[in-house]
């Protein structure tokens, strides 16, 4: 199996690399330094066309967008949140994937049975809202609607889309009081990703297997 993933070189994506190749599939990682393989910045619309340009012709079974940003952490909301915080992250969080997967539909096609996994948050979830980070929450909320939307557009061509909550996670973004480990995280969403496919397309589920409201 040939499984290409956004934002590899650190955190979640690292992990879910690691585990990859030590079960013996093809890993395409990318990161923005190139330090994971193809250098990709997904909010770059000129880079993700040379990415997929340096991809042609080669199937992509399963495609994880797992490249995000939290930029408005503390924001305080009189005086925080500046536009380009909003159009950063969105750049990223949701064009970027969008973009991703679009540049890689013909990859996805060429595949029997491909896959994309989105990961989204539960900071997206409107049923888990607290207020904070209004931005990143914003943009996970959408990263995961495109997940549902793109699996009706895709069924029919028997390409499955799902979003996930790669639980809360000892990495940069996630702090080191986090609950979990990447390596944990990693492992709960390769069964999750593994379990994905015509019955479960438009899902929105946690790394450990538990359906999350939207």
């Amino acid at each position: 199996m040939h499984v290409l993933i956004t934002g590899a070189n650190r955190g979640v994506g690292a992990a879910l690399a690691r585990a990859y190749r030590a079960r013996g599939d093809e890993v395409t990682g990318t990161a923005r330094d190139g330090s994971a393989g193809i250098t990709l910045n997904v909010a770059d619309p000129a880079s993700v066309r040379a990415m997929a340009q340096a991809l042609a012709g080669r199937p992509i079974d399963l495609l994880i967008c797992n490249a995000g940003v939290l930029m408005d952490r503390d924001q305080k909301l009189d005086t925080g949140y500046a536009p380009q915080l909003w159009a950063q992250t969105f750049a990223v969080n949701v064009t970027g994937v969008f973009l991703t997967v679009q540049a890689l539909l013909p990859n996805l096609r060429a595949a029997r049975g491909a896959k994309v996994a989105i990961i989204s948050s539960q900071m997206g979830s409107s049923q888990k809202a607290t207020g904070s980070s209004l931005i990143y929450r914003a943009s996970k909320a959408a990263a995961t609607n495109l997940a549902c939307n793109l699996s009706a557009l895709l069924a029919d061509e028997g390409i499955a889309v799902g979003s996930y909550h790669p639980g809360w996670v000892q990495t940069d973004m996630g702090g080191s009081s986090a609950d979990i480990t990447p390596e944990q995280s990693a492992a709960g969403l390769i069964a999750r990703f593994d379990a994905l496919g015509p019955g479960t397309t438009g899902c929105f589920e946690t790394w450990d297997g538990r359906a999350h409201p939207f």
